[in-house]
């Protein structure tokens, strides 16, 4: 058919000039190139703001998914896992004719595997009656035999499911893959939105789009329906395998947006069938679990004994009625691609209905017919394993030489049960931004159903993942692809809705923060002492290179001392006066260091990362900002000291908002404390060796080392308006040791870790001090009652035994903390005789 040209300014014109490919339905071009209807608004405001327009707006969309720290971990790679979030700012927008047909295949889809589901792992009838093949069901790792006969809440299976859905070059939607094991993507889709919306907020309010909060309000409703008491405020924890699974981001994400704990296996343990948290004030009980990881990884006891993810006797508690698990434990055993095969037989006879949406032409080749038409066709289908746990990449025939097929079809025929034929389906294109262009790619719509009652309710919209080109028809994250938004239209402007929505009933006033694990009160901990140790690093760096040009006569003291600090903290391990200058810049820009500055900052990134339901959003964006400051290597023409300076003077700034919100943002609860104890901790160790350095015992104090000092501790203003001009050691160990007003004394560290350790729980429930409280106590004692003059004289002898006591103490002191709270096997045996 001859095309037509545009009859105006489109996506057409010589602006855009977007071209859909030849053999695909294309999601924006009808075949007389005309837009589509439900994308002429869009079209039109593209058109309208040109390219320079649109690479502003997506600039704002780019730094946004970088603030946020939106990634998914890339398994393939050993050195670099996570990568930011390949969004494209186009969105995919569908009709709300065409969605009301898929939202109900999506129901239907959703009702009928958790039916199979239930009958699976009760009655089998499907089996006895030959619905569907025993070779099928019990050969797969995902029927879990010790999950049968255990009924789920309400004997629902399927309490999140999902559809890869693709459209053939007919215009006609396609089912490729079911997903009821832990379906991931619902967190990607609802940022995909966020981001979306702040690129192109006024096409996004003219189209009426969707919102996907109902959705979300539906999910948390249903999970607090299933709880088997306490349902007015249950306590839901969101199970997480950890930080390098895929998807971890959305796991912290969604535990957030919805309110959940996020926890680890070991953060949870069964007592007499019932699952608890293990927190730092007891066991709390656990009323429900959202579980993203495989099933068969979640009870080492009764499933995979291997497994370090799960929760030993969890099946149990679960069989006792004492916890929901959503999904259901065994419920990966509906992701079969073989199913397919039967789905429209199984629908019948189970709902009485036939299949409102297709599935993809599948033969299972445990069967004698499919299996010969499989042989006579290898080259046009896919091969795929018929129980995904096989982890085996899908085998596409027309890329296989005759050799290459005929041992593959040796290995089908060997054991053909495990082999699974689908039609390979030429998918859709949707435009994609690209080099300032428009450029078609191929693309799979994941849409998400979630139990709602008695029946279940459809995400208006979903996950959009796009081909990495237009010459593949693989469509994977991990791959390479990309993702987008899905708008699906309304017939008027949506309403706005929050899920912080009243309760039914009032609920007691509570201020507890029972919830916290040793996990995150560790995390908490560490973050607090590395945030601590990259300050210092860059305070003493930065005074380091205002000294290079300096020109008066205490330079040449200044950056000796300096240099001896920077030693004795393991950045250095030359003090060369010469070359001061380049080693110090080499300490700014070295990236192999493993004890190095930008390590340090990297850890700080890295502790942020797995506490992203804990704190802010703010607090992260500032940590990931200090990351990004020196995550960028210079180029060599670039490192000169003023850069360099530039670069310190931003990350103090950084870091003093970091201590502002902590200071003025978290509320004071035993994770504001452990935080604050690891700063307290890592800033007295810090200022120790500043002083042992920058005071040596062999020595008098030199003026210029003095200032050194004084400015590295940012003192120096203080120490002035007491003192005006005349610098002397006794009058400064009063400063940084032993005054308990200035915030960065050793002895107001100590007053601090006395104070926050006699609040923690085991000072609280103890007859006597414990250890870490009597050593906190004991090193306060020492230095409220050091004389600053005697400490003060040229031999040093008294100075440098009180500091290699408070560093010797100090490390104690975090030892003790450690195996109080956060050693998981020791903290497990004390709640357990609890």
């Amino acid at each position: 058919m001859q095309r037509m040209p545009p009859p105006s300014p489109t996506l057409l014109d010589s602006q855009w000039r977007y071209e859909a490919s030849e053999g695909f339905y294309d999601e924006v071009l009808e075949p007389e190139y005309r837009i589509r209807p439900q994308w002429a608004t869009l079209s039109e405001a593209l058109t309208a703001m040109g390219h320079q327009g649109m690479a502003r707006r997506w600039q704002q969309g780019r730094r946004m998914v970088r603030d946020n720290g939106i990634t998914y971990n890339v398994y393939s790679d050993p050195e670099n896992t996570s990568r930011p979030w390949p969004l494209d700012p186009i969105p995919l927008i569908l009709g709300q004719d065409e969605w009301k047909q898929i939202e109900a295949a999506v129901v239907q889809r959703a009702t009928l595997f958790n039916s199979i589901l239930a009958d699976l792992y009760g009655p089998q009838r499907l089996l006895r009656e030959g619905m569907l093949p025993p070779e099928l069901v019990f050969p797969n790792p995902a029927f879990l035999r010790p999950c049968w006969g255990v009924e789920p809440p309400g004997g629902v299976f399927l309490h999140m499911y999902a559809a890869d859905l693709a459209r053939s070059p007919d215009g006609q939607w396609w089912v490729l893959a079911d997903r009821t094991q832990a379906p991931s993507g619902a967190g990607y889709a609802l940022e995909n939105r966020l981001v979306t919306t702040r690129v192109l907020p006024d096409v996004f309010r003219t189209s009426h789009v969707r919102r996907l909060a109902h959705f979300f309000q539906s999910y948390r409703d249903a999970l607090q329906a299933l709880v088997p008491r306490n349902r007015e405020n249950p306590r839901i924890v969101l199970l997480t395998p950890g930080p390098y699974n895929e998807t971890y981001f959305e796991h912290a994400f969604l535990a957030r947006y919805l309110g959940y704990t996020l926890v680890e296996g070991g953060d949870l343990t069964v007592r007499e069938n019932r699952v608890f948290l293990k927190t730092l004030g007891g066991l709390l009980p656990v009323d429900a679990i959202v579980r993203r990881q495989d099933d068969y990884y979640c009870d080492p006891l009764e499933l995979r004994s291997d497994s370090i993810l799960g929760v030993p006797g969890l099946l149990q508690a679960a069989r006792s009625g004492n916890v929901a698990i959503v999904n259901a434990l065994g419920s990966g055993l509906a992701e079969s691609p073989g199913y397919a095969a039967f789905l429209p037989g199984l629908c019948r006879n189970l709902l009485g209905e036939e299949l409102k949406l297709p599935e993809v032409a599948t033969w299972w080749c445990g069967q004698e017919g499919p299996l010969k038409y499989v042989a006579d066709h290898l080259g046009s289908l896919v091969i795929k394993p018929a129980f995904p746990s096989a982890r085996q990449n899908p085998i596409f025939g027309a890329a296989l030489d005759e050799k290459e097929r005929s041992a593959l079809l040796d290995s089908v025929r060997a054991e053909p049960y495990r082999y699974v034929a689908q039609e390979q389906v030429a998918l859709s294109t949707v435009p994609v931004w690209a080099d300032g262009k428009l450029h078609p790619r191929h693309l799979v719509v994941r849409v998400f159903g979630v139990r709602s009652g008695d029946g279940y309710a459809v995400m208006p919209g979903g996950l959009t993942r796009i081909s990495s080109s237009l010459n593949t028809l693989v469509v994977s994250i991990q791959s390479g692809g990309g993702s987008k938004d899905t708008w699906v239209l309304g017939d008027g402007p949506a309403s706005p809705f929050t899920l912080l929505r009243p309760a039914a009933h009032p609920l007691d006033v509570s201020r507890a923060t029972f919830d916290l694990s040793s996990r995150a009160a560790d995390n908490l901990f560490w973050l607090g002492r590395y945030v601590e140790r990259v300050e210092a690093a860059v305070r003493v760096v930065r005074s380091m290179l205002a000294r290079v040009f300096q020109e008066d006569a205490t330079r040449a003291e200044g950056i000796s001392a300096g240099l001896a600090i920077l030693s004795a903290l393991g950045y250095l391990t030359t003090q060369r006066t010469a070359a001061a200058e380049a080693e110090v810049l080499a300490i700014i820009d070295s990236r192999e260091a493993a004890n190095g500055l930008i390590a340090h900052i990297h850890h700080v990134r890295r502790l942020a990362w797995l506490l992203r339901d804990r704190i802010s959003l703010d607090a992260w964006m500032i940590l990931n900002q200090l990351d990004q400051q020196f995550s960028s290597p210079p180029a060599a023409a670039e490192v000169s000291t003023g850069t360099s300076q530039d670069l310190l003077n931003h990350a103090i700034v950084t870091l003093s908002a970091f201590g502002g919100m902590v200071m003025e943002g978290m509320t004071r609860g035993d994770g504001w404390r452990f935080l604050d104890i690891g700063r307290r901790i890592e800033r007295a160790l810090q200022m120790t060796e500043i002083l042992r350095a920058g005071l040596p015992p062999e020595q008098p104090a030199a003026s210029g080392a003095l200032e050194t000092v004084l400015e590295i501790a940012d003192s120096t203003i203080t120490y002035r308006s007491r003192y005006l001009t005349s610098l002397h050691a006794d009058l400064m160990l009063d400063l940084l040791l032993v005054d308990e007003a200035n915030p960065r004394s050793i002895a107001f560290q100590l007053v601090r870790l006395r104070e926050h350790i006699d609040e923690l729980p085991a000072s609280q429930n103890a007859i006597r001090r414990p250890e870490e409280a009597r050593t906190a106590l004991s090193l306060l004692t020492a230095v409220q009652l050091a004389d600053v003059r005697e400490l003060a004289r040229h031999d040093g002898e008294l100075r440098a035994a009180l500091f290699e006591r408070l560093v010797s103490d100090l490390t104690l002191l975090s030892d003790q903390i450690t195996r109080a709270y956060f050693s998981h096997a020791a903290r497990s045996r004390q709640l357990a005789a609890s």
